[in-house]
């Protein structure tokens, strides 16, 4: 059974969950090349609310608050797949308002021995409507924080996507990060 509540009046709230799903196309391709390197796209979001707040889940796989992330789908384009993503996970309806960094991801070994790289692109989206509750089964919480501040244990990716976010806000005109 799934349990939701409140946590700390700031709109987080919990759920008890029992893993990450893995997408069907990734198991497709697990069956063929097992543990080894995949190397994938990702898509994550710096959601930013009327008063600056950022909009952070507790990722169910490792307890650390994080920026909204996912995989898109095979074909899927990346703007509507964050959105949609964002929306499943959260509640929130966001639009994208413009593309912050490009960069790929450390590799990640997962506890069932298999090991993924991403390409991450990292958006800045703007909030629509929507309260945060947690969609899906990916969150343990969900809830909008000011940045200075966050709450912890925080991903060290995103630290570096939320500073990504704000370089691209100081200077729009420099295009967004790109990793060299």
């Amino acid at each position: 059974m799934t349990v939701a509540h409140d946590v700390d009046g700031r709109g987080a709230v919990l759920w008890h969950a029992r893993c990450m799903p893995v997408p069907e196309f990734i198991s497709a391709l697990r069956s063929r090349v097992g543990h080894g390197l995949l190397w994938l796209p990702g898509l994550s979001a710096v959601v930013l609310d009327e008063q600056g707040r950022v909009l952070l889940g507790r990722r169910a796989d490792s307890g650390q608050w994080a920026v909204i992330s996912g995989i898109p789908d095979p074909g899927e384009e990346p703007v509507p797949a964050i959105e949609r993503e964002i929306t499943e996970e959260t509640g929130v309806v966001a639009k994208v308002r413009a593309l912050a960094s490009v960069r790929p991801t450390a590799v990640i070994g997962y506890p069932n021995g298999d090991r993924a790289q991403y390409l991450n692109l990292n958006f800045i989206a703007d909030h629509v409507s929507g309260r945060p509750v947690v969609g899906d089964d990916e969150s343990l919480a969900v809830g909008w924080y000011h940045q200075d501040d966050l709450p912890e244990p925080l991903a060290d990716s995103t630290r570096e996507r939320l500073e990504d976010a704000r370089a691209f806000l100081a200077d729009p005109g420099a295009g967004p990060v790109l990793s060299r």
